[in-house]
């Protein structure tokens, strides 16, 4: 096969059949391709773990204007930066005051093993943060590990327990997870041991699908009923957080706030899951970049900010992100995903005995590889995170696990304290919007700061 050259239309070239045979399609490239065929094949849709794998915009596209002359930076060594952070100052009786404004997010006692809820009581207690407990109630493991812990009711009731409550130190009404927003939870038969079963009173080894809204209750005004309830039944003494799924995070922080929340929890879509159909972690939802900003703007309309605390979740990494999230208007974050990697998700090996033992074999068998897993809904986690099998579940002990917690988010909170004061700020929570800059049009938009070099925020002030 020939072609002319437009150049030269006397000059003919042959057309590059190699290349062309390779060219894939943009709208049915081969990831497409395959999951329409299984789709064809199996009927059926993708169920898996994990939170969304698309690229979207984040607090990586945020950078901080540090001190200079304009701005006096503080000297790391020699002058403190307090990361003391009060939640439930606004009815409860007993707020909680955390060492750091980094908690550990709500992950089951099903989803996770007993030894991992173990792993992060203890690890909260040892840094003066909390824990939350998750669907299906409070183990004994948990609530004796953790000196401060958040107990989550949810629509699925499984495992609610009034005297559980009031053991408690707060309470999280679940209205939404970011990685599955107006869905329910989901629990696969695999993982539904003994244990699991009696506490969420359901047959053993068979699926668990919670409901998507709560069954006593259908609107705002509803949930300032269950709010008092909830208040009553422990003495108005225990903060009341509302978590919501970010969709319509505007006016749902708005009604949470109307309906008496003391801290109102945000998930962004980078949210994970242990499991939930591949359709809703990537397509529904909004960035959890643009969510903390409209939260911040509700709060600020209603003049609760400061009264009504915020949280922030979905995708927090590094110390960078929580003080981005802080400096967007954010009280604290809590934490999921990388407290799974912390705790070993996705390593090449285990620590048995002191010594590290490779997964490699076990990562094959799913079919999967270290760094690419999210097969947590199989119960076949090669670590011992995310499994409730006799055996897979002392590849991660108590001890170990709450050493990685803990010095994953030290970590972070050094960083934290780090940019803090590179900033000239004695205090965390003394960021500000202001002291950021943009390096993408979409996360100047979504964010409200300005592209960096600029004063300009696509869409608002000066924006076309």
């Amino acid at each position: 096969m020939q072609t002319r050259n437009t150049e030269n239309p006397m000059d003919i070239k042959p057309i590059d059949i190699k290349r062309l045979s390779l060219e894939e399609s943009a709208g049915f490239n081969r990831e497409t391709i395959d999951y329409i065929q299984r789709a064809a094949a199996h009927g059926l849709y993708e169920i898996r773990g994990l939170g969304a794998k698309r690229h979207l915009p984040s607090f990586d596209d945020l950078v901080f204007l540090a001190g200079s002359l304009s701005r006096y930076p503080l000297e790391g060594y020699r002058e403190k930066c307090s990361t003391t952070t009060l939640l439930g100052t606004r009815f409860a009786k007993k707020p909680i005051e955390l060492a750091m404004p980094i908690t550990i997010a709500g992950m089951s006692f099903g989803a996770l093993s007993a030894n991992v809820k173990e792993a992060l009581g203890r690890a909260a207690t040892e840094l003066g943060t909390t824990t939350t407990t998750g669907d299906g109630g409070m183990t004994s493991e948990e609530r004796n590990a953790s000196k401060t812990l958040v107990y989550q009711c949810l629509p699925s009731r499984y495992g609610f327990n009034p005297d559980d409550l009031r053991r408690a130190d707060a309470i999280e009404v679940v209205i939404g997870q970011g990685a599955k927003p107006g869905g329910g939870g989901m629990l696969l038969g695999q993982k539904v041991n003994p244990r699991v079963a009696q506490m969420r009173t359901l047959p053993a080894g068979i699926d668990q699908r919670s409901a998507c809204r709560h069954p006593d209750w259908t609107g705002p005004d509803d949930l300032a009923i269950k709010i008092k309830e909830l208040r009553e039944l422990t003495d108005w003494e225990k903060p009341i957080y509302v978590k919501i799924g970010a969709t319509r995070v505007f006016n749902d922080v708005k009604l949470a706030v109307h309906a008496g929340a003391d801290v109102v929890v945000v998930d962004g879509m980078q949210g994970g899951t242990a499991a939930t159909q591949t359709c809703f972690i990537e397509h529904v939802g909004i960035p959890t970049l643009a969510a903390v900003r409209q939260a911040v703007e509700a709060l600020e309309e209603m003049n609760m900010k400061g009264q009504v605390q915020l949280i922030v979740s979905g995708g927090i990494r590094s110390g960078a992100d929580v003080a981005k999230a802080l400096a967007m208007g954010a009280d604290a974050v809590a934490i999921g995903q990388g407290i799974l990697i912390a705790l070993g998700c996705n390593s090449e090996t285990y620590i048995q005995n002191g010594e590290h033992v490779s997964a490699l074999g076990d990562y094959d068998a799913l079919g999967t590889a270290a760094g690419h897993c999210h097969h947590c809904h199989t119960g076949k986690c090669p670590v011992g995170v995310t499994t409730q099998d006799s055996v897979l579940e002392q590849r991660l002990q108590p001890d170990v696990g709450a050493r990685r917690v803990k010095n994953y988010l030290k970590t972070l909170n050094m960083e934290l304290t780090t940019i803090a004061r590179a900033c000239g700020k004695q205090n965390v929570h003394h960021l500000e919007r202001e002291d950021l800059v943009a390096l993408t049009l979409e996360a100047a938009a979504m964010a409200r700061v300005p592209l960096a070099g600029t004063d300009w925020i696509p869409g608002h002030r000066g924006g076309m």
